[in-house]
């Protein structure tokens, strides 16, 4: 009996574990300018209204001034951001990120259309993305286009962890969305697409 229990709670424990968020922007305090979820679980209603920036649509107070063409780092964790839990070593998949833009970033919810992909990970080298983000700590720099507009913008960072994938709904979609101000850049219009 107490193997039983003892299995039953080191499944508990793994499956907690295997959660997480994108919940600091690397050079801010934890949390600050992203819209942080009420839970650390995945999205699996690919039709749902939470696939766009999970359960927190609306403002934060933070904004994170990033130069066109520069690079921001987020990091994904469970837990404590100090800590080794980055997501459980089976949670293997893509990583994304998308931007859209809007009028302030620290108070329009967040849009149903208008995003455009400015990053993309997924199975290379023998490795899924994830792996990549565990060995580097969480840590994931992604690079703001040099060519869009200046202002306000969300980006959106997506983990999708494919362990359970075989049937739907099996995937686990991971998403927050930081609210930026950009500086510079240009005047390209990017091709857009609509989440959910």
């Amino acid at each position: 009996m107490k193997t039983a229990v003892a299995l039953i709670a080191a499944a508990a424990v793994s499956s907690v574990s295997a959660h997480g968020i994108w919940r600091q922007v690397i050079g801010q305090a934890d949390s600050y300018a992203i819209r942080m979820p009420t839970s650390d679980s995945p999205v699996q209603d690919v039709t749902s209204s939470t696939l766009t920036c999970n359960d927190r649509p609306g403002a934060v107070s933070g904004k994170v001034t990033v130069a066109a063409g520069g690079n921001i780092s987020v990091k994904f964790h469970h837990g404590d951001p100090n800590g080794g839990d980055v997501i459980d070593p089976s949670h293997k998949g893509p990583i994304m990120f998308y931007l859209a833009k809007v009028a302030d970033s620290a108070s329009s919810a967040a849009p149903t259309s208008g995003w455009f992909k400015i990053y993309e990970a997924g199975y290379s080298g023998g490795k899924w993305a994830v792996e990549n983000l565990i060995s580097a700590g969480g840590v994931q720099s992604v690079q703001i286009p040099s060519c869009i507009a200046p202002g306000d913008y969300l980006l959106r960072g997506e983990l999708i962890a494919l362990h359970a994938a075989g049937s739907y709904p099996g995937a686990q979609l991971y998403m927050e969305c930081v609210q930026l101000t950009v500086t510079g850049g240009g005047s390209t219009s990017p091709a857009t697409v609509s989440l959910p």
